[in-house]
């Protein structure tokens, strides 16, 4: 559907959405978008995976839609735009946009691919403006249109939704998009906890927006979730975890067979790098290992830094564990480290993709110096070995039981 001429473009009633007062959505805002020019790096190209999707244009055609009803779109803010699908389309339809992403490999991705538009002559001196911020409440603050593909954990859109109706403009929209495979109900009755008015749009291509209108009145901030620990070998270990972090506040059972195989490491480090720190357990279970050594925890997503600080802090270890926010190690120098220890993802986004874990294998054999050891715990149906014999060098089994394997492998001279 093109440019609407639709003559009711009052305020769209509670519990009703544009594209049935429209009978359709325009497509003012995705029409003639070069999609094909959208890159996913710095992650790695692969067949049949795009850097944008169905839920992308929808959530576009959406605002359209709300546009053309008499919404005032601005500020508009976007949140986890992981390749600039939403952003960019935005910006060269001279809307400013206020945007903050968890993920450090989608802001590096929307970076590249905003410079790539400029440098192509996509983007005009008409242009909005880009502003890049962390997700809190000056960002949102006075926000009348949001921009949301959904997360996949309703704790994470609980700590969103909380933020958004806390400092948002009372008449804020909030749009939600996501695939339908990866969508459910119980998203509907996290957003009402915030909002007053939640809808579903009538869907397409197998892909669904949710609309959030009327913030609610004392809506509280979301609490860290907080959990003990006991570790043998190490001692009780207090996890602090905001909402979206993997693993929550919990000892998963990956990391404690990884800090039960580090217990027996006869030749402890002078540092050590916990690579996709989470909530921290590894980083503090090597600090109390080795009672001698710096650890430097590092993981692509902010709220996963944030609950390593905190968990540090938890157990008198600040001083000794510095948490980074970083991209697979991009900006560690070659050869730089003896020690790297780490327990991969194995999600894309929405998506189950094991061999995300390979990404990181790549940095840990760039950044290990020679005979540095990279010690790994995955899944055993993974058969991660022969890779990480192949990226990093040889390559031990340290430990094993039913579900998990812990290698070390050791950097080639």
């Amino acid at each position: 559907m093109t440019t609407t001429s639709h003559d009711d473009r009052g305020r769209v009633p509670a519990g009703v959405t544009p594209d049935v007062v429209l009978g359709g959505l325009p497509d003012d805002l995705t029409r003639g978008v070069p999609w094909e020019s959208l890159m996913r790096w710095p992650l790695p190209a692969e067949a049949g995976r795009a850097a944008h999707d169905a839920a992308d244009v929808l959530l576009l055609d959406t605002l359209a839609g709300w546009l053309a009803c008499g919404h005032a779109a601005g500020p508009v803010v976007v949140l986890e735009d992981r390749h600039g699908a939403l952003t960019l389309p935005l910006l060269a339809a001279g809307h400013d946009v206020r945007l903050a992403q968890d993920d450090a490999s989608a802001e590096r991705s929307v970076r590249a691919n905003l410079e790539r538009w400029r440098a192509e002559g996509l983007l005009r001196d008409s242009a909005g403006s880009l502003t890049h911020a962390e997700l809190d409440d000056r960002l949102v603050r006075g926000a009348r249109t949001v921009l949301l593909p959904l997360p996949r954990s309703l704790d994470e859109l609980d700590r969103i939704a909380r933020i958004l109706a806390r400092g948002a403009d009372p008449s804020v929209v909030v749009l939600a998009g996501g695939r339908d495979k990866h969508m459910s109900p119980r998203m509907n009755a996290v957003l009402a906890a915030s909002f007053q008015d939640v809808v579903a749009n009538r869907g397409r291509r197998k892909a669904r927006v949710l609309t959030a209108r009327a913030p609610r009145a004392g809506v509280a901030p979301r609490p860290h979730d907080e959990t003990t620990a006991a570790l043998p070998g190490i001692g009780p270990v207090r996890l602090v975890a905001e909402a979206g972090t993997f693993g929550g506040a919990h000892a998963d059972p990956g990391s404690r067979l990884l800090l039960e195989a580090l217990a027996e490491d006869p030749r402890p480090p002078a540092r050590a790098v916990d690579l996709g720190c989470g909530n921290g357990l590894i980083a503090v279970g090597a600090a109390r290992l080795w009672p001698h050594a710096r650890i430097t925890a590092t993981d692509q997503s902010a709220v996963a830094v944030a609950s390593t600080r905190a968990t540090a802090e938890a157990n008198g270890l600040a001083e000794r564990i510095e948490a980074v926010r970083d991209d697979a190690l991009a900006s560690w120098a070659d050869a730089s480290e003896e020690r790297i220890l780490l327990n991969p993802p194995f999600h894309d986004g929405n998506a189950v993709d094991p061999t995300v874990a390979h990404r990181l294998f790549e940095a840990a054999a760039r950044v290990l110096a020679p005979e540095g050891e990279l010690w790994c715990v995955w899944n055993s149906h993974l058969h991660h070995r022969g890779i990480l014999q192949s990226v990093v060098g040889p390559t031990r089994q340290v430990a094993r039981n039913r579900t998990f394997t812990v290698t070390a492998s050791t950097r080639r001279g």
